[in-house]
């Protein structure tokens, strides 16, 4: 299986700095910089940082993150993780994201959602009651933005385009745009209606549960006469020397954000064996470089997909620490996947 890409994503989490108090938003910040750089020097193919607007994550902005990655790097790819297209405006996150492509000489790729958090529908002023429109007419209109030339499109979320140019244009053709999906069918078949690859965000069980959504967009695809394009997949982890240390160095901080999150939406608190269930069987790909690698294989085996992600930050887990995960994900496990990929695979049992 040639031509897939290795990634990173990050949604900022604020870090435990080296005093064990939680560090600015600003040095979180930089210090995403940092391991964007760190994940280019390490051979990874892009980073993906998340949009958030919530105390426990500092990137609300992407876009302009992704830029100072960009004036530190020439070759890893610079995309959001998502976009929450719901809340923001089609035409500015065009004009955003084709300025970040010309900054970056051709780097810049976005994936749109409707986002599993609902912070930024107060904060710029919808109602949470208009979810779904929301999400359908603007990306409908970000489609027809992708397209080039003069735009014409009328809704009910915003005023409409007669014949109206945006700039700047993209240098190299339309931009790379991903849909992000969760797990929904009807987004699912939306993806391929519009004729863009597809970004599973698998958090939570085992990654071959995914497998009908795989083959629902192939279907769709076909049915629509539009050639096969990557699946992509997204899911959280950490690579450490050995599988003790991994799961002994990350399990403290994931559990801090997830019941946070947990916190919010009705969850239980997570036990240790809930975490040790999902390293075992389920989305956390979370070990030695040997494990971690074998684990993806099989993900992108089952799914065939052309790109995997992995969220590499958990909650207050340290900046040094992730560093290392990365340089770790990009030397050892990346190489290791290429080649237990080039193997034949092994026959059902």
């Amino acid at each position: 299986m040639d031509g897939i890409e290795f990634g990173i994503d990050t949604f900022g989490d604020v870090t435990r700095a080296r005093d064990g108090a939680p560090s600015s938003e600003a040095q979180v910040i930089r210090d995403v910089v940092e391991e964007g750089v760190v994940a280019e020097e390490s051979g990874l193919d892009a980073i993906g940082l998340g949009e958030h607007h919530r105390e426990d994550f500092a990137i609300s902005a992407p876009d302009v993150v992704l830029a100072a990655i960009a004036a530190r790097t020439s070759r890893i790819r610079l995309g959001s993780a998502v976009t929450v297209l719901s809340s923001d405006d089609p035409v500015r996150v065009h004009q955003r994201f084709a300025t970040l492509d010309a900054i970056s000489s051709g780097r810049a790729e976005l994936t749109l959602g409707r986002g599993s958090f609902t912070e930024s529908f107060p904060l710029f002023g919808y109602d949470l009651a208009d979810y779904e429109r929301l999400f359908t007419e603007k990306l409908d209109l970000f489609a027809h933005l992708r397209q080039g030339g003069p735009v014409t499109w009328s809704g009910t979320v915003r005023p409409g385009l007669t014949g109206q140019e945006v700039f700047p244009r993209p240098e190299h053709g339309p931009l790379r745009t991903w849909i992000g999906v969760g797990g929904s069918p009807e987004s699912v078949v939306r993806a391929a209606q519009y004729g863009l690859p597809m970004m599973l965000a698998i958090i939570g069980g085992d990654a071959a549960r995914f497998a009908p959504y795989v083959q629902l967009y192939r279907q769709a695809l076909d049915r629509l006469d539009l050639p096969q394009l990557p699946v992509g997949v997204h899911s959280p982890g950490h690579v450490g020397e050995t599988d003790e240390q991994a799961r002994e160095e990350f399990f403290a901080d994931y559990r801090v954000m997830r019941d946070r999150i947990g916190r919010d939406r009705g969850w239980a608190p997570m036990t240790r064996e809930e975490f040790e269930g999902e390293v075992e069987h389920g989305s956390l790909y979370v070990g030695s470089p040997e494990t971690v690698a074998a684990k993806i294989a099989r993900t992108v085996r089952i799914l065939r997909v052309g790109r995997f992600d992995l969220k590499y930050s958990a909650g207050p887990l340290p900046h040094a620490t992730m560093v290392r995960s990365i340089e770790r994900y990009g030397t050892l496990v990346v190489p290791r996947v290429r080649e237990l990929l080039a193997e034949p695979a092994a026959p059902a049992a």
